[in-house]
């Protein structure tokens, strides 16, 4: 270490359009010859015929046509017509995040996979048998290249918090450090949307405010931020702006503590249908992992995170223990409905709880046999994709319960 190295040394793996990346190399494995996905204007989400659904992922040549993640795909295609859309396939993408999350274990015990396409590293007890910081991200994006087909960025820092703003530096396949004498060149100049877990709101009240950069927010009067942003949020983003982070490398948890995901959208959400999709997506990851696991849950709870850095969740006990996606998606729609007052929200998750073995599931004397013929029918939906690819089943009943849902809770 050098004498301005700091005493930290954390990496941030991200995954470069991950849903999209590991849905060409899905393809690609099965046919050497079809078309790349990452080399045209592509999206992962939604339906090309029905144009319903959102962005999940996209190409980099989508972004070309200003598509973002996050957005309806009938307005990425009004902006993209020769566009190709494919549906997402969660199965196969947990098993490639899973991959690179066995590959990256070889280098430090102390490791947060923080979504399914992000992890940190903490690196300070372990870089020395290694070799320099640079060379150890160096060798880790060419493995992960070479054995498992993708690509990932990788942020170098003192913290999380810069080693995740290094990682989104330019794109793809790169390293970036942000040490702490790099913050003034690196990191100041940016506009302040991109600073983490700032959004359109905030944005919108700091540039009134006169702050347009993360150099103006890291030397604001930070009074005014407060009465602007309110307490806590302010000098958590203040905070971000300088640089400092003192949040650890979290340790894994129990495999049966409990099952959950959660998204941070690259936009504010303020209306259910958008919500509603997102809720579907997080359900389908969900419900994958806990069939895959052979496991239950008899709790969910939707939790939010609006611009203002202030968390809300509701919780429900369900009548049954369900691993069935289906049973997730409608349980999480209706205590969406039940808390949510459409404040602008920045992060949504689903989180399950109340872990029981298959096996040992009782089921409710009161259990819908609605309820059991979806169970059976998503495991054999399972074992279809697995052995015939995801394309082979199509599940109609959730974009209609996100119709139903609408019209029972939404105007009730």
């Amino acid at each position: 270490m050098t004498s301005q190295s700091p005493k930290r040394i954390i990496f941030h793996i991200d995954v470069n359009s991950a849903f999209l990346s590991w849905e060409s190399v899905y393809r690609l494995k099965k046919d050497p010859h079809t078309l790349d996905l990452r080399t045209i204007p592509s999206i992962v989400g939604g339906d090309q015929k029905t144009r319903h659904g959102v962005v999940l992922a996209k190409s980099t040549p989508a972004k070309t046509y200003g598509i973002t993640t996050g957005e309806p795909v009938a307005q990425a295609l009004k902006k993209c017509p020769g566009l190709i859309c494919v549906p997402s396939r969660f199965s196969v993408y947990h098993d490639f995040s899973d991959r690179l999350i066995h590959l990256l274990e070889e280098y430090t015990p102390d490791m947060e996979q923080f979504s399914i396409d992000e992890a940190f590293l903490d690196m300070t007890e372990t870089i020395h048998l290694f070799g320099p910081p640079e060379k150890v991200a160096a060798q880790i994006r060419e493995r992960v290249k070479k054995e498992l087909g993708f690509t990932v960025n990788v942020g170098i820092a003192p913290n999380k918090l810069l080693a995740k703003m290094a990682s989104d530096f330019q794109k793809p396949d790169m390293c970036h450090t942000l040490w702490e004498h790099e913050i003034p060149k690196k990191l100041w100049p940016l506009p302040v949307r991109d600073l983490f877990f700032v959004g359109g709101s905030a944005e919108k009240k700091m540039q009134s405010l006169g702050i347009r950069t993360i150099y103006d927010l890291a030397h604001c009067d930070l009074k005014v931020l407060r009465s602007h942003l309110g307490v806590k949020y302010a000098d958590q983003i203040h905070l971000y702006a300088n640089g400092i982070d003192n949040e650890p490398v979290a340790e894994k948890e129990p495999i049966n503590k409990g099952y959950g995901n959660s998204t941070t959208l690259s936009h504010d959400v303020d209306d259910y249908d958008t919500a509603f999709q997102v809720l579907l997506s997080l359900c389908e990851t969900v419900g994958t992992r806990l069939r895959r696991d052979h496991v239950m849950c008899g709790c969910i709870c939707v939790e939010l995170k609006d611009w203002n850095f202030h968390s809300h969740s509701h919780q429900a006990m369900l009548d049954a223990p369900t691993d069935s996606s289906t049973v997730l998606y409608e349980n999480a729609c209706k205590l969406l409905t039940e808390f949510w007052d459409l404040t602008p929200v920045r992060l949504i998750g689903l989180r399950t709880t109340k872990i029981s073995d298959e096996e040992f599931a009782q089921l409710s004397l009161f259990d819908t046999a609605r309820k059991q013929k979806l169970e059976n029918m998503e495991k054999a939906i399972d074992a279809i994709r697995s052995k015939y690819g995801i394309d082979s089943v199509k599940r109609a009943s959730l974009a209609v319960t996100a119709d139903n849902l609408r019209s029972q809770t939404l105007f009730r």
